[in-house]
């Protein structure tokens, strides 16, 4: 598909890792006039735009930013107004936690043309990186994406923490580091076991990625994790399953 001028694509950048972009994505930034990008899409992926192309970073971490949702949207209409062809680059995957259904319901209302590029959302590659399958048969057969830090101006948490626990399913918590033991003791109390496994992984697919094992009751007791550092949470027997196949292979090691 030839990008015609006066079109916004907005690109899932994957987790992080610049190999992990979709071919589409990747061809999308080697046409860009303008890449508007955030913090989690991952600097190095602007190595593929062009040396004439405009970079506008409009990152924003833990709130602190001064670009608002409608300031970075008024960028957008701005620079595709002038016939520019628009990158919204976004991390992981526009659609999940990325606020990519707002932006484009404003390109769609201001009647520009526009797609959707998607990428590899943070759950999927956490899971791939630790080893932790996000459904395994026998054990997980449904997984939640569900978050773990609300938008601000919410005066009562809609999040039934004890009704996902109930579900028996693999839960990926995004952007709980800061609520975690909370959320690990609502989980708890919603009936599921304290000694349901948690893999905690933190920048998935980066070169300091960080991935660390917990029971839900160990984070109940008391988690002081690293705020500011992004991470998700993968609650549920799947993250049993690294420890198993380790000893499976040390087992396995011994025996020959």
């Amino acid at each position: 598909m030839r990008i015609p001028p006066g079109y916004v694509s907005i690109v899932g950048a994957g987790p992080g890792d610049p190999e992990l972009i979709t071919v589409r994505g990747r061809d999308r930034l080697a046409n860009a006039d303008v890449v508007i990008y955030d913090d989690l899409a991952g600097s190095a992926l602007l190595a593929y735009c062009r040396a004439e192309c405009q970079r506008i970073h409009v990152g924003k971490r833990c709130g602190r930013s001064t670009w608002t949702q409608d300031r970075i949207t008024d960028l957008l209409l701005m620079h595709v107004g002038r016939g520019r062809r628009v990158v919204r680059l976004k991390g992981g995957d526009p659609f999940v936690f990325g606020r990519g259904g707002e932006e484009l319901n404003a390109l769609v209302r201001a009647g520009v043309p526009c797609e959707i590029v998607p990428g590899v959302t943070a759950a999927t590659a956490a899971g791939a990186v630790a080893g932790v399958p996000l459904t395994h048969r026998g054990i997980a057969s449904a997984v939640v994406f569900v978050t773990g830090h609300e938008c601000a101006g919410k005066t009562d948490e809609t999040i039934d923490w004890a009704a996902y626990a109930r579900l028996r399913a693999t839960l990926c918590v995004y952007m709980g580091t800061r609520n975690l033991a909370s959320i690990a003791e609502k989980i708890a109390e919603g009936g599921l076991s304290k000694d349901t496994p948690v893999a905690l992984v933190s920048r998935a697919s980066w070169p300091d990625q960080r991935i660390r094992f917990f029971t839900l009751g160990e984070l109940s007791a008391g988690f002081s994790g690293e705020a500011d550092t992004p991470a998700l949470a993968i609650i549920g027997e799947v993250a049993r399953i690294p420890a198993e196949a380790a000893e499976l292979a040390m087992a396995t090691a011994v025996a020959v």
